[in-house]
């Protein structure tokens, strides 16, 4: 891997030389600078990356101590899972762009649910979880304890409970590195996931009795604020985003809101930004923002090295993981 990784970004260095991909190498080589400098990051993290198994370059990043911390959707944290316990029954259909509402029907009616061109089976993958998160949930309602969804997932995950269903090697799952290393996962908006929708459920039904027993968006804030001043006492924290959405603007903010809400204006900026967007830089749209606009809101400071590479992620967020990682 590690010499895979140093032809990587021996190539990269040589072909990419002018726009997105020029992007690509500057941002990957302060990327290596800021960490070399002792320094840590924070990933954001949209989209389906999950699905899109980055955890085949994402878990050596956090193994190899290049990620410090992670913001993610519900989706990414339990996809993850998903794909490790149910990985041969993945289908995957390349034509998804000539699908008719027929097609649909027929994979909903086979229990696939489809992300772009992967759908992810029903039985296999969520159920399996379910069952699993929900003894989690119930023990920790009846002792009255609460714990954020990443910790329930990190919880599973160590009790080897979902072991003999792994169907790929979990050194590529990023959810099992990130246990491993137990690094810090804040999950705005979880709600919004299947596993949430699946929590809902049970609360409705009653079996889980106080809605509280996993913890809030607003919680992880006052976790991601007590971890961002406690890291930044020492050294610098970067921001690599991929994608946009609420697992971008929930962690970025935390540097305003302390600063401007709470008035600790010795809190530091950003030290490091990139962003890799597939949004078009018009109409508003905050995914699509130019990093500029985040030294208008006191995130980033005029002198924060910042990038964006305007590109498909599942592309361009592998390369530059192996250029940070070679020699």
């Amino acid at each position: 891997m590690k010499d895979s990784n140093n032809t990587i970004r021996a190539f990269v260095k040589h072909h990419y030389r002018h726009f997105n991909s020029a992007a690509l190498v500057d941002a990957a080589d302060a990327y290596r600078t800021f960490i070399k400098d002792g320094n840590q990051m924070l990933l954001a993290m949209a989209g389906a990356m999950s699905t899109a198994e980055l955890g085949l370059s994402l878990a050596e990043m956090i193994r190899r101590g290049k990620i410090h911390a992670v913001s993610c959707t519900g989706a990414n944290l339990e996809e993850d899972i998903y794909n490790l316990v149910a990985h041969d029954h993945y289908v995957r259909v390349p034509h998804y762009r000539q699908l008719t509402p027929k097609d649909e029907v027929k994979l909903l009616k086979r229990h696939l649910n489809r992300v772009t061109d992967t759908c992810i089976p029903e039985e296999e993958a969520i159920r399996r979880i379910e069952g699993a998160l929900l003894g989690a949930w119930k023990d920790a309602d009846r002792k009255g304890e609460h714990y954020f969804p990443h910790e329930f997932l990190y919880r599973i995950l160590r009790s080897g409970v979902l072991k003999k269903h792994y169907q790929i090697d979990p050194k590529n799952s990023w959810m099992v590195a990130a246990a491993e290393k137990n690094i810090p996962i804040f999950v705005p908006g979880w709600e919004d996931s299947t596993c949430g929708n699946i929590y809902a459920s049970h609360c409705i039904t009653g079996e889980i009795k106080n809605v509280h027993t996993v913890r809030s968006g607003i919680e992880y804030m006052l976790e991601l604020t007590k971890w961002y001043e406690a890291r930044t006492k020492r050294k610098k924290i970067g921001f690599f985003q991929i994608g946009g959405g609420i697992a971008g603007d929930f962690p970025i903010c935390v540097v305003p809101m302390m600063r401007q809400d709470l008035q600790r204006h010795d809190i530091p900026l950003w030290g490091y930004f990139c962003q890799i967007s597939d949004s078009t830089t018009s109409y508003g749209s905050y995914s699509g923002a130019v990093p500029n606009e985040k030294i208008t809101w006191e995130k980033l400071a005029a002198d924060t090295p910042r990038f964006i590479v305007e590109s498909d992620a599942t592309i361009v967020a592998p390369l530059i993981f192996a250029c940070v990682l070679a020699k």
